[in-house]
């Protein structure tokens, strides 16, 4: 069966950096979009970025363009997420996702239908 675990969250201060990583297993990884989302305590869940099956294009929100990078390792079935500049707007808990085959928009939760458990991210000012 399909998993995503991700890992790599801790507690940081503003300006700190993370990565993330999520390592996909029960599927050919590198047949799928995947995508980064988070939600925080009381909000609903958000796109964060995405990243094509071959990785040339990539999609952020506007909240972290500039600041977060999204890759992927095809060859070691995992996605990134680099997180840099971090502040505390950022704390949540980030879920890495598996993009549904097809024309769906990399933006829209229901687009994914894999999810992980996810990995706590707090900023601290």
């Amino acid at each position: 069966q399909v998993r995503l675990v991700e890992s790599g969250g801790g507690s940081v201060q503003a300006g700190g950096s993370l990565r993330l990583s999520c390592a996909a297993s029960g599927m050919t990884f590198s047949n799928y979009g995947m995508g980064w989302f988070r939600q925080a305590p009381g909000k609903e869940r958000e796109f964060v970025a995405g990243i094509t099956w071959s990785g040339p294009i990539t999609y952020y929100a506007d909240s972290v363009r500039g600041r977060f990078t999204i890759s992927r390792d095809n060859a070691k079935n995992t996605v990134y997420l680099q997180m840099d500049n971090l502040r505390p707007e950022d704390t949540a808990v980030y879920y890495c996702a598996r993009k549904i085959r097809g024309g769906r928009s990399y933006y829209d939760r229901e687009s994914y239908n894999y999810w992980g458990l996810g990995t706590q991210v707090t900023v601290s000012s």
